[in-house]
């Protein structure tokens, strides 16, 4: 009796442990991704920003672990809301992006004080996490 107890106490032990050492290198990778992607900057001023991103029909906004942009509409923010379009389940949908953009000053004045002219689209990814809870009959 005291064997199977042991023996099932140490199994429960070596379960738990892997669980969380698992956990624990998903979040560092994470992490290290992230920091290493937002403070890469070169001599042009353009940076590697990784966020999510949403466009509705006047504006898009870049948002991140540390910072929040305007995007200038132009060209390229068209291109990306094109690559986003597919993957988003809803409207209102933030989709993971990976860009180079270039951080300048808001010439409009209104809502951010810099703005992000977007250089380079690296990667578009699906959104993660479950669909936005709906309420019954609508």
């Amino acid at each position: 009796m005291k064997k199977a107890f042991i023996i099932t106490s140490l199994l429960a032990v070596f379960f738990t442990s892997c669980k969380q050492d698992a956990k624990k290198e998903e979040v560092k990778e994470a992490e290290a991704e992230t920091t290493q992607v937002e403070d890469s900057q070169n001599k042009n001023g353009i940076v590697t920003l990784s966020g999510e991103f949403i466009y509705v029909a006047d504006a898009a906004v870049l948002t991140g672990n540390n910072f929040i942009y305007g995007v200038q509409l132009d060209s390229m923010t068209m291109k990306l809301s094109e690559q986003v379009k597919p993957l988003k389940r809803e409207d209102f949908d933030m989709v993971p992006v990976i860009v180079k953009a270039k951080v300048k000053p808001n010439p409009a004045k209104e809502g951010w004080d810099e703005i992000i002219e977007i250089k380079e689209i690296l990667k578009v990814s699906a959104p993660k996490g479950e669909e936005a809870i709906k309420v019954k009959g609508k």
